[in-house]
């Protein structure tokens, strides 16, 4: 059994955690009056029985731990924004016109500017109401040759549009992803939309964080040659991943080294530990821990205002500073509480963190480095001192590894089979282009050394993007497309916390504890191979333009799309693929062993339904032809008498191809007929289980 006092602060952590989960996911599970009168109610409770000792029927403890996790509860409530009245949504309002002050500098796309704004009021034509509500405002390069800037203030034409919901199974939930953020609108904007009212930035002190991180981009840029040396380096020191390209983001996903392209953790931790190293010569009394602990927050925090305060960035920075706040202690502070209290400090600003993905890797890496590293290390005593660093850097690579792979699955559905090879370089790589990163910004006054320190970080970047890429061509250099669900996640997370136990504690228990796991997992995973990839399934996709059908069974998809498609599958892939991972797919086929095609027109025979194509005005069909499904691309009927005068269906089915006045023409007609009609522009996809 866990002994939980050495732990006090972690358990008050996992609780209040507990409670804001619970509110995310089942907020209606209890009201806010409700819920702040309990916390009331157990407040008071805690607190007789604190004081007065003598009641031993009832643990004051547990009575405590239930205040904590109401108060997660309560706190998701009074940040969840969207139910407030002066929030959009609730309000309903016909805007017409809305003002919005731009929050977040400009994140640059290929062909358009993204920015995070805040309206602060809107007009619905004869009067103006304020709201509160953050929005996410796109505009074209072509209309906007500079971005706005912080703290810009404007007055756009046009009411924001709601984000909706993914439109395909498995589809990332973008919507979603924003609501963590607290932004349910987007607008895509005009420049003869736009009138610029001035600029008055909300925070002067984001506003001049903004301007630093700006200022070393450009020094960077300066001493940098090379489109993606200029972007890793970027990346590797400011956390500034704009002008990262695909190809280089994939090889360095696919080698499990995605995490040295933002700052985070790692960076601010090789600060931290030169930090501690420059200090190590000096006498270590107390008041020079607690000059070198002063120190260290300067340092620290200079360097996250210098890239921009982003989340990441402050999360790495709230964390190591914590620890440098409790070094200086004589007694000797357990490592667990400290990261616990920089997690209940973030969390208590803002719960929806537990939600960011940065958020956990973060913490269960941290958490892995802390807890396995040192009994991995004690596994081998190498002899030389380069030996012993190479183990080093592997035992970490293993540990943050083992802690964080489950997340890996869950979220990016690859693993790198490499990362242990990749690591070895890109570790000391990183180490090794921040510190001269560091020193280019220190030294950009003396041009001529700064152009020798920039020479220098620009081969290092160099050798290290071609290491990347090499180490990505080897066969089988990472395995994509693995599926599991967020209970499967867990499962393999309790695994990996159950073997780490059971080495530490050598108790059997953790063991027997681990099969069952490992039981749970498998089980799982062949209700999910019976249920889900076993069953033949017809899927048609929300692709806006296109047509794309998957008949998929047994882990074989057969496809029949439009040729854009069919002669470019990944350009879809983030509609159709997700949708294929879930159910197996490992190969992808054509539809000619079940597809007869006519004039104009295809017929599909698949299990024991027939569905009927309908690709072209003019199409032509043997009469009195009954189906079970009419699918229409391309506007391709006149009207849905002409369709339902030449043949019999139970449901027609307009798919993605159609125009937007196509369909609603199409579904006005159906009503008038009572005729089932499923519109995927306006529904999602079409999926049948057959």
């Amino acid at each position: 059994m866990l002994r939980w006092i050495p732990y006090a602060f972690v358990r008050i952590v996992l609780f209040f955690c507990g409670g804001i989960l619970l509110a995310i996911y089942w907020p209606e599970m209890l009201d806010a009056p409700t819920a702040q009168a309990l916390f009331i109610a157990f407040a008071f409770v805690f607190l007789i029985l604190a004081f007065v000792r003598r009641v031993r029927a009832i643990n004051p403890g547990s009575i405590g731990l239930a205040c904590i996790f109401l108060a997660g509860f309560i706190n998701v409530q009074l940040q969840t924004d969207s139910g407030a009245p002066d929030n959009l949504l609730s309000a309903n309002l016909p805007v017409e016109y809305y003002r919005a002050i731009i929050t977040k500098p400009a994140e640059e796309k290929d062909r358009s500017w993204k920015f995070e704004a805040r309206i602060f009021d809107a007009s619905t034509g004869n009067k103006w109401h304020t709201v509160q509500d953050k929005i996410l405002l796109y505009a074209s390069k072509e209309d906007f040759y500079e971005p706005f800037r912080y703290g810009d203030m404007v007055l756009i034409k046009g009411a924001p549009r709601v984000i909706q919901p993914p439109a395909n199974p498995g589809e990332f939930d973008y919507a979603r992803f924003l609501s963590y953020k607290h932004i349910y609108h987007q607008h895509y904007v005009r420049k003869e939309d736009v009138k610029f009212l001035g600029n008055d930035p909300p925070n002067i002190f984001l506003l001049y964080a903004t301007l630093a991180r700006r200022w070393a981009d450009g020094v960077l840029k300066t001493y940098i040659h090379g489109e993606r040396e200029q972007s890793l380096a970027s990346a590797l020191v400011l956390g500034v991943k704009d002008g990262l390209d695909n190809d280089l983001l994939k090889a360095y996903a696919a080698t499990g080294s995605m995490h040295v392209l933002a700052v985070s953790g790692l960076h601010v931790g090789i600060i931290y530990w030169i930090i501690l190293a420059l200090g190590k010569p000096f006498h270590q009394g107390k008041f020079v821990k607690w000059m070198v602990a002063v120190i260290t927050l300067l340092i620290l925090w200079a360097y996250a205002f210098v890239t921009g305060l982003s989340p990441s960035v402050l999360r790495a920075v709230t964390m190591f500073s914590f620890v440098a706040i409790a070094r200086p202690w004589n007694q000797r502070t357990n490592i667990y509480n400290i990261l616990a209290v920089s997690a209940f400090c973030l969390l208590l600003y803002d719960p929806y963190q537990i939600m960011s993905v940065g958020f956990q890797l973060s913490y269960l890496a941290v958490l892995g480095i802390v807890a396995l590293q040192p009994g991995l290390y004690r596994l081998w005593e190498p002899k030389s001192l380069f030996w012993d660093e190479v183990w080093k850097i592997s035992a970490v690579s293993i540990a943050a590894q083992m802690a964080t792979f489950s997340l890996g699955l869950f979220y990016f559905h690859q693993f790198p089979s490499f990362f242990l090879i990749a690591n070895l370089v890109v570790i000391p790589g990183s180490f090794g282009i921040l510190i001269l990163g560091l020193l280019t910004l220190s030294v950009s006054f003396m041009e001529a050394i700064a152009g020798g320190v920039g020479w220098t970080l620009q081969w290092i970047i160099t050798i290290l993007n071609g290491i990347v890429f090499q180490i990505e061509k080897i066969p089988f250099s990472h395995v994509t497309d693995i599926y599991i669900n967020s209970f499967q996640c867990w499962v393999l997370i309790g695994m990996v916390v159950t073997v780490y136990l059971c080495f530490e504690k050598r108790r059997f228990t953790y063991l027997i504890v681990t099969a069952m796991l490992s039981i749970i997992f498998s089980f799982s995973m062949w209700i999910h191979f019976a249920g889900t990839i076993a069953a033949p399934t017809l899927t048609i996709y929300n692709v806006p333009g296109h047509t794309a059908i998957d008949f998929i069974y047994c882990g074989k998809a057969h496809f029949s799309g439009d040729a854009a498609l069919t002669g470019n599958p990944a350009k879809a892939d983030f509609q159709i693929q997700p949708n294929r991972r879930i159910h197996g797919v490992r190969k992808v086929l054509s539809c000619d062993s079940f597809r007869k095609q006519f004039q104009g027109c295809a017929v599909f025979v698949w299990g024991d339904k027939t569905i009927l194509h309908i690709q072209q005005k003019e199409f032509w069909l043997p009469d009195d032809l009954v189906f079970d499904y009419v699918v229409i691309s391309n506007n391709a009927a006149e009207n849905m008498r002409s369709v339902l005068g030449q043949v019999t269906a139970k449901e027609v089915v307009l798919d993605s191809s159609n125009t937007a006045y196509y369909v609603r023409k199409m579904l006005i007609e159906s009503a008038e007929l009572d005729v089932a009609v499923y519109a995927i522009p306006h529904q999602g996809a079409f999926t049948l289980t057959i």
